[in-house]
């Protein structure tokens, strides 16, 4: 008779309300390739439906992270969007990175806050989005820390259950508990290619450079030869320490942002 009794009391609430009292089951939360292989390979890449946070300090490989998430997400045919705050995203870079710019929305926001989080609102709460990139990395810092908390719940409940992973670059940690992963960032070093690179083989051999170590020279050896700052700057090595969710092993990667 109990049993009877239950079954007419949840049948006649589920008439009424629906399935207020089943247990939801846990899917596992589907994932954004970042684009580099070592990122992808260790973690996976980024979650969806959540918010994911790098920071760190100047030149140390947000922007790389950013256009190579950019790149993935657009050659698998995602709608993009880039909320820069500072005006700093460089069109054409990204386009030799392999950033598919018909599928990227750009908004730029002059250096002003507020207007970058009402157009993340927008964009996050109209959907359709794959990956939504805020960048805040030029930033200051305390002005950073002043933002309110409760724009970034809004954000994270915006996206809650949506394939829209929302990317943020900030110079220092701002997200706090809002984050599902937060990823700090430094650069580690420089790797500078010797100027031979640019020199022919047989000029090489005839001035008995075959065993020395390549060096840097601001000399161009050929009044044709044009030298530009790619010739200078090769890779620079990056180090991301994944600061959440805890792990006990493979909190560490490094990687090479080449130029």
């Amino acid at each position: 008779m109990n049993a009877f009794a239950r079954t007419q009391i949840e049948s006649h609430i589920v008439d009424r309300l629906g399935h207020v009292f089943a247990r939801q089951e846990n899917r596992p939360r589907e994932i954004l390739s970042a684009g580099i292989t070592e990122i992808d390979e260790v973690w996976y890449g980024f979650p969806r439906g959540a918010i994911t946070e790098l920071h760190g300090p100047p030149s140390c490989g947000r922007t790389s992270v950013m256009v190579a998430t950019l790149a993935a997400a657009s050659a698998n045919e995602e709608t993009c969007a880039l909320i820069d705050c500072s005006d700093t995203f460089d069109v054409s870079s990204a386009a030799r990175a392999g950033v598919c710019l018909e599928r990227l929305l750009w908004v730029r926001c002059d250096n002003n806050l507020e207007r970058a989080f009402k157009a993340v609102d927008l964009l996050l709460h109209g959907g359709g989005f794959g990956l939504v990139a805020l960048n805040l990395a030029d930033m200051p810092a305390r002005s950073l820390r002043r933002i309110i908390s409760t724009w970034w719940f809004r954000f994270r409940r915006a996206i809650e259950n949506t394939p829209t992973v929302l990317l943020v670059m900030t110079p220092v940690a701002c997200l706090r508990s809002c984050a599902a992963m937060a990823c700090e960032l430094k650069h580690e070093g420089t790797a500078w290619p010797g100027t031979d690179s640019s020199r022919s083989e047989a000029q090489r051999q005839s001035s008995g450079m075959n065993g020395e170590r390549p060096h840097l020279s601001l000399v161009a050896n050929s009044s044709s030869l044009r030298v530009t700052h790619a010739h200078f700057l090769h890779a620079l090595n990056i180090r991301v320490n994944r600061e959440r969710p805890l792990i006990t092993s493979g909190s560490t990667i490094r990687f090479s942002a080449h130029s």
